[in-house]
């Protein structure tokens, strides 16, 4: 036996598809009751007579179909017709039937194409023509029948339309998915690239410390006999910068790098303290930028102060693309632990989707993540918009 609590959406599930089959049971027990009543109100049933029989049955048989009209709304609507038709053949009046034979007329509008519906339009207005042709005791005077063909054509009309709107509902639920899909698309894209660029960045990192290992290493090599201490010196360097450029090139490992991107130079990459340098630069763009810098500066793994460079770098370019006229503070807080940034701006407040390299706030959580940080952005309360990072300070190797 099944756990009743093991799946409640597959419940909602099932209540959501049971839920029309109910309601049409019960339209369909409210179409025999009332037709009922209106037959007997011009035929009483009667035990004995075979064409009571007979009417009370056609009732039942015309008007009972509707609980599955519409998982079968053509072969309803015929039904009905057929119904319809032998009930006038017994000599009785439709009114019994009307109201069942408008619920199928709709039905095939609201489930069907337009072309089908029309035509299955056109079938019941020519029963009712041709019922009223042969017995005009069955339905009417010739006003009667224009305003009965009238009411069915209105049940068609409001069929058409659900069917419309449903269709239209359809339509934008597909939309949705379409731009959905889309903006995941566009969002992995961003990352893929962010990632790319980073890994380059990366690399630049380790090709300068590389650099450094061969040049410290080829001293050691000419003065190994020479002078002992300054070739012991030059390998305690060569092993510093190996460690270090070993963390960063674990880092570097599932990051992939476009074969078609330029590579970068072997210049060292900036770091936090050319802060004052990029504020100085982003002041000539318009915007005013205070710096404080908090702590005590340490000395930082090369690729964990790029990132927290191009987190600094990205806010600000953010500042002066959206912020418009304001005033940003950036503020860097060394910790034994980990380095904080922080951008706070009191401008209208910047674009998430913009930044540096047009990966904005996207790419600077890629970097903050890639060193095991977080990052905080959004809107302030009082106005503007802030970007906190904090990178912990760990030699354990990426995350």
């Amino acid at each position: 036996m099944g756990n009743p609590d093991a799946d409640p959406a597959a419940r909602r599930e099932q209540l959501r598809t049971a839920g029309p089959v109910v309601l049409d049971g019960l339209l369909a027990a409210v179409m025999a009751a009332l037709g009922f009543a209106l037959l007997a109100s011009v035929l009483p049933f009667d035990p004995g007579s075979p064409v009571a029989w007979a009417a009370y049955l056609l009732v039942a048989a015309h008007t009972l179909p509707i609980a599955v009209r519409r998982r079968y709304p053509l072969p309803t609507l015929a039904w009905g017709l057929l119904t319809g038709a032998a009930f006038a053949a017994l000599g009785l009046s439709l009114v019994a039937l009307s109201f069942s034979i408008l619920v199928y007329v709709y039905t095939a509008a609201a489930r069907c194409p337009r072309r089908v519906s029309l035509a299955g339009l056109a079938a019941a207005e020519a029963m009712l023509l041709a019922v009223w042709l042969v017995d005009p005791g069955a339905v009417g005077d010739g006003g009667t029948v224009v305003v009965d063909g009238v009411i069915m054509a209105a049940a068609w009309w409001l069929g058409d339309g659900a069917r419309r709107r449903q269709e239209a509902t359809v339509a934008a639920q597909e939309r949705a998915a379409e731009l959905e899909a889309a903006r995941e698309e566009l969002a992995r894209r961003a990352v893929t690239e962010e990632r790319l660029r980073i890994a380059r960045e990366l690399h630049d990192v380790v090709a300068h410390s590389m650099s450094i290992i061969a040049v410290q290493s080829g001293v050691g090599v000419h003065v190994l006999d020479s002078q002992p201490e300054e070739a012991r010196k030059a390998l305690a360097a060569v092993e510093a910068t190996s460690r270090q450029a070993l963390v960063e090139m674990r880092r570097l490992l599932g990051v992939l790098r476009a074969d078609t991107e330029p590579r970068g130079s072997l210049a060292p990459a900036p770091g936090l303290a050319d802060v004052e340098a990029l504020a100085a630069e982003v002041a000539r763009a318009g915007v005013r930028v205070e710096v404080r810098i908090e702590g005590t500066p340490a000395e930082l793994p090369a690729g964990l102060e790029l990132s927290a460079y191009r987190i600094v770098q990205e806010a600000l370019t953010n500042v002066v693309r959206h912020a418009g006229p304001a005033t940003a503070r950036v503020a860097v807080r060394h910790a034994p632990d980990r380095v904080a940034v922080e951008v706070v701006d009191d401008g209208r407040g910047g674009d998430p989707g913009g930044g540096h390299g047009g990966h904005g706030i996207a790419g600077m959580r890629e970097r903050a993540a890639l060193y095991g940080g977080t990052l905080e952005a959004g809107p302030r309360p009082g106005g503007g918009f802030r970007v906190a990072a904090s990178l912990p300070l760990d030699e354990r190797g990426p995350r």
